[in-house]
Formats: structure tokens, C-alpha cells, sequence
């Protein structure tokens, strides 16, 4: 093979693997580096959760929908989150149902009973699902691949 074929083939496959990289890579906030339980690179997030709703848990659906966990699409464009599922430690599960999170938008996914808004989600339990103490959050694509975590109380990682 000549050299300048050689270089050739070794130009086209750095263009090759640029754009590939440049595809995949999303930037990285400086609060996505220090928290470390993002599996995948995906501008979607759990950013907030109320575990533990405000007042005595004495299981009114008001107080069973002032326990909830935020999502956050960090991206520009919008995701489609349907067939993804948000689920506790104890398998609790929630499936998002033809659900489209607009791009820098949150969506907010009560425990309790209510009717679903562009911003508001409601998993219609009459039961707590988020531990007050200790629970872990798990956000997952409609493949099953983990898209990110939010743990709290025992056995929080760092």
C-alpha cells in the first residue's frame, strides 16, 4: 500500500471517530463530575426529589402528591420518555405512557392521584412509594438501560 493511501485510510477513520465522539459526547455540567451515578450520557436527570412530603405522613392523597421526584431534559431538544419507568429500591415501579419531556423543561412525577399536566405526573398510588430515610431513585429508557440515580439516607454513595 503507497503512503499517501496509508495516510488516506488513517484520515478518513479520525474523521470517522470524530464524528462518532462528537455525536456521543453531551458537555458535562461541573454538578453531573462531582455526583457520579450517571450511567449513561443522556441530557435527561433526575434533578430533585421529596422523598419525605412536608407535614405528618398521614397518607391524604395532598400529602401522597407532595412526595415526588423532578426530571429534568437538560438538552435542547425533546425526549420521548415513552415505555421508561422510574422506580424504587423495593421495585416499585412507574412506566411513562406516551410522555415527550420538551427540551430544558422538568417534569414533576407525584406519588398520589391527579390528573397529568405537561408539568405534573401522577402514578395514582394510595400508598408512599419514596422511602423519607433512606431509597434510591432509578431512571430507566424504554430498553431498560439505566439513565441515572438519586440515593438518599443509608447507603448513599458519594
Amino acid at each position: 500500500m503507497s503512503a499517501s493511501r496509508t495516510a488516506r485510510r488513517i484520515a478518513a477513520t479520525a474523521l470517522a471517530a470524530g464524528a462518532v465522539l462528537s455525536a456521543v459526547a453531551l458537555p458535562a455540567s461541573a454538578d453531573d463530575n462531582n455526583r457520579g451515578h450517571h450511567h449513561q450520557q443522556s441530557p435527561v436527570r433526575i434533578s430533585d426529589v421529596q422523598a419525605d412530603s412536608p407535614g405528618r405522613d398521614n397518607g391524604t392523597n395532598r400529602s401522597l402528591n407532595a412526595e415526588w421526584v423532578e426530571i429534568t431534559n437538560n438538552n435542547r431538544r425533546s425526549v420521548d420518555l415513552d415505555g421508561w419507568t422510574l422506580r424504587d429500591s423495593d421495585g416499585n415501579r412507574y412506566r411513562f405512557d406516551d410522555v415527550r419531556l420538551p427540551g430544558r423543561a422538568t417534569i414533576r412525577i407525584h406519588t398520589g392521584i391527579g390528573r397529568d399536566t405537561r408539568t405534573d405526573l401522577y402514578q395514582d398510588r394510595r400508598d408512599y412509594v419514596w422511602g423519607n430515610h433512606s431509597d434510591t431513585a432509578t431512571l430507566r429508557d424504554a430498553r431498560g438501560h439505566v439513565i441515572d440515580t438519586e440515593s438518599w439516607g443509608r447507603g448513599h454513595h458519594h
